[in-house]
């Protein structure tokens, strides 16, 4: 009888830890869609390789179609790491507790927005919007869930004239993201719009911008942007220490090739408290929440 009852204790003992160990095997992640996929592509799918042979498990990068669909990806388990903007990273963190920012480039500690017009508005370069600016018929952000193509230039278009981005102009779109805002200010579909001032510069280096056609004409203040989050159960499935040799396998990244990708000198440490402005502003004008 003792026999079968310690019999019974030790495989209870044994179910517990086993129940302990990671149950996931692929390490999966995504990141907002803020240029085109070809582009996506190149920058992830280097992360994944990279983050492979430096974690010793499969890593596998999820694109996603837009921002919201990254933060429900991450809300929903389907990836447990992902590279956000200020706005969509503090939105994921709200729905998934103890998740944390771990990574930024360096560059997205003072990251900037630019305002660009098309260049038959007449519009030209100066240290502050104008009414100028206003009197054009329209504009166009980037994806709803940006903050360099949407959440910081709606900010500072109702913070210098008063007024919601419809007040000021007859029509104002969404264009999905950076590069298509580029061509549609380009084009003349939109007189002027926002775009992150990484992807302009990059596709300027690149040739694919015209600037007898569009050009910046103000850019924002500096404010934290992109970064790295992670869910907070991630040693729970993978492993104890695993969530901090994710982010020493990020800080150390010095590929130029891979770094080049994003484009970013490198990856610096990052916390949740780093993006309480971001925070604070969507409250303000009511995105915190927003799909």
């Amino acid at each position: 009888m003792r026999f079968k009852i310690l019999a019974t204790l030790l495989a209870a003992v044994l179910l517990s830890a086993c129940s302990k160990e990671p149950n996931q095997s692929t390490f999966t992640f995504t990141a907002i869609p803020d240029q085109d996929e070809s582009q996506l592509e190149k920058r992830f799918g280097g992360v994944a390789q990279y983050l492979e042979e430096q974690l010793g498990v499969p890593v596998k990068y999820v694109p996603v179609k837009s921002y919201a669909a990254a933060v429900t990806a991450f809300r929903n388990d389907e990836v447990q790491m992902a590279w956000f903007g200020g706005l969509s990273g503090v939105q994921a963190r709200r729905l998934v507790p103890g998740s944390q920012a771990i990574a930024q480039g360096q560059e997205d500690t003072a990251f900037k927005s630019y305002f660009i017009a098309n260049t038959s508005t007449g519009l030209e370069a100066t240290d502050t919007l104008t009414e100028a600016f206003t009197q054009q018929p329209s504009f166009t952000f980037g994806s709803k869930g940006s903050t360099s193509g949407r959440l910081m230039p709606e900010f500072y278009l109702r913070d210098t004239f008063g007024k919601t981005p419809e007040a000021l102009f007859d029509k104002v779109g969404f264009s999905g993201d950076h590069s298509r805002t580029i061509a549609l200010v380009q084009s003349g579909a939109y007189a002027t719009g926002a775009v992150n001032f990484k992807v302009w510069e990059r596709e300027l280096e690149e040739g694919k911008i015209d600037t007898s056609k569009v050009q910046v004409i103000w850019e924002t203040p500096a404010y934290p942007d992109y970064h790295w989050t992670i869910r907070g159960d991630l040693d729970e499935n993978f492993g104890a220490g695993f969530s901090q040799r994710v982010t020493d396998a990020l800080l150390a990244i010095q590929d130029p090739v891979l770094l080049s990708a994003f484009p970013r000198e490198k990856f610096i440490p990052a916390s949740n408290a780093d993006y309480a402005p971001i925070e604070e502003t969507a409250q303000e004008i009511g995105l915190l929440d927003a799909p």
